[in-house]
């Protein structure tokens, strides 16, 4: 099977869209890697992440800000032969997005990006109370690279 990268904003939004969960990487004040998987929610170009006011991610963001962001969808075995192992093989689409995550204060920002985050995952926007809005922490993520991969048709 033929693996290509892609730097294609179309198909790299088609990839994006199509995960229901992104795994985000940093680096803890120590130097060892830390991954979270996280709902998010896409949006001319742009991730939105969410999460409470507290925690280690956090406390990891807040420090060093540098991130990258996997999604990886259409996942599918296949085989050349069935008794080789080493003929087995798995198709993918895949898009790793690089940059810093910048922290969204302002209230109303805060508002857009969780409805662009509900309306991937229910279709629909929602009215939010001001103690809800001020007890969740959003950011986002301009990337400075982006790119996918395609491993098979």
């Amino acid at each position: 099977m033929r693996t290509r990268m892609t730097t294609d904003s179309r198909e790299i939004k088609d990839i994006i869209e199509k995960c229901d969960t992104c795994f985000t990487a940093m680096v803890d004040q120590e130097g060892l890697p830390y991954v979270v998987p996280m709902n998010f929610g896409y949006e001319d170009g742009i991730i939105y992440l969410h999460s409470g006011k507290t925690g280690h991610k956090l406390d990891i963001l807040k420090n060093n800000p540098e991130t990258c962001i996997a999604f990886s969808t259409d996942h599918k075995i296949y085989f050349r032969h069935e008794t080789v192992a080493c003929s087995y093989g798995m198709d993918y689409r895949s898009v790793l997005a690089f940059g810093k995550v910048a922290f969204i204060e302002d209230y109303d920002e805060k508002v857009r990006a969780l409805n662009i985050i509900m309306r991937k995952y229910t279709g629909k926007e929602f009215p939010f109370n001001a103690p809800a809005v001020n007890n969740v922490e959003i950011y986002k993520l301009e990337p400075v690279k982006i790119e996918g991969k395609v491993s098979g048709s």
